[in-house]
């Protein structure tokens, strides 16, 4: 009987020790530079295939980098049989279980309705879509086809976003009133000299600009934490018209709540180290950066009007398979689970609905009511 239960265990091991092959379409988002070392490490994904055309990102995918955002961290490159010009003949040969899309936005419902039908999971940077109609395209080819869609922000993998909406969770800050944020850049590049700049400032391919860019951390932000809005306000401006003829690069999103407000600013004309951070505000007390601020706390800078001195968030490390997408992704695969929190697919759609809303009332210059769709 112990030789069969040993069989058995030997025989469930590769099962349980299963590798999954992720294929690259495009790598045109730059923030492919940030993943790629991570794919060609191999832990928990075979690298198959990346496809680009671009000879000037094949040099860069081919050739040892520095990874960015790392103190001189390098990365291998990419073997050189493994580059493909053709996508889908990338995804036929090589049969990957994982494809990740760093194509412009707008691409990335072609690559769900190529994969979808294969059973192919599918990771796409931010935001899923660069409209509403390709996002709910998306949501619904994601369901009949049982594949999980996996929309990657950077914020999804930072351990303080889940202590703060522990601690309103809990009642820390008393009911959420105002929320404000802001995200953003100096600007993406020049879209003549660019090709990531070249289709961010695009409005078909990026769907918009600072709006669609950075206006979706946002979005994100305030629909997780206190769902979706009666209505949403938006204004664009174009302070570099020369360097962005065709979208806006400025651009601010109020969302009305029945009990409260969001006011959300997204731009690309932040000068450089601007300090950026969300606030969050309850009945009870706020939550700025990482410190929960209280009535009746001794004031920071003195003075009747000086801020509240805060106490830190209790921030506890995420959990391996939540640490980075290809962990999270993998983990959801093996155990059949699908995306939750920040990652749902519907907050997703419903992030998108937000974003499309602003997009009218920029164009009407009226408040937009939502939902826009049943």
């Amino acid at each position: 009987m112990k030789r069969i239960v040993a069989l058995l265990c030997f025989l469930a091991l590769p099962g349980m020790a299963q590798e999954y092959k992720i294929a690259v379409v495009s790598m045109l988002h730059a923030h492919v530079w940030l993943h790629l070392g991570t794919m060609l490490k191999g832990d928990k994904v075979k690298l198959v295939g990346v496809s680009e055309t671009l000879p000037e990102l094949i040099d860069r995918a081919t050739r040892e980098d520095v990874i960015p955002q790392t103190q001189n961290v390098t990365r291998p490159g990419v073997p050189a049989s493994l580059i493909f010009a053709d996508w889908k003949k990338m995804i036929d040969q090589t049969k990957p279980d994982i494809v990740w899309a760093f194509t412009p936005t707008n691409g990335h419902v072609d690559v769900v309705r190529y994969c979808a039908p294969r059973g192919i999971h599918v990771i796409m940077e931010k935001p899923l879509a660069a409209t509403l109609d390709e996002a709910l395209e998306i949501q619904a080819l994601a369901r009949k086809h049982k594949i999980l869609v996996l929309t990657n922000y950077g914020s999804t993998w930072q351990a303080a976003q889940y202590a703060a909406k522990a601690a309103i969770d809990a009642g820390e800050i008393g009911p959420v009133w105002r929320l404000h944020g802001m995200q953003g850049s100096g600007g993406p590049g020049d879209p003549k000299t660019s090709s990531f700049a070249a289709w961010l400032a695009d409005p078909v391919q990026n769907g918009g600009g600072a709006l669609m860019d950075f206006g979706c951390y946002l979005a994100l932000w305030s629909v997780g934490l206190k769902g979706m809005p009666e209505s949403v306000y938006a204004t664009a401006q174009h302070m570099k018209p020369g360097t962005f003829p065709r979208v806006e690069d400025n651009a601010t999103i109020i969302l009305n709540y029945k009990d409260g407000l969001a006011i959300l600013e997204a731009s690309w004309d932040f000068p450089p180290a601007q300090r950026l951070g969300n606030e969050i505000y309850g009945t009870k007390g706020s939550i700025v950066g990482n410190s929960i601020r209280r009535p009746g706390a001794p004031a920071s800078g003195g003075g009747g009007r000086g801020a509240q001195q805060g106490e830190p968030l209790a921030i506890t490390p995420l959990p391996p398979e939540r640490s980075e997408p290809i962990a999270y992704m993998v983990d959801r695969i093996r155990n059949k689970q699908p995306m939750d929190g920040p990652s749902a697919l519907d907050l997703h759609v419903s992030v998108q609905e937000v974003l499309e809303a602003a997009k009218m009332s920029i164009q009407t210059g009226r408040a937009i009511p939502l939902p826009l769709h049943k």
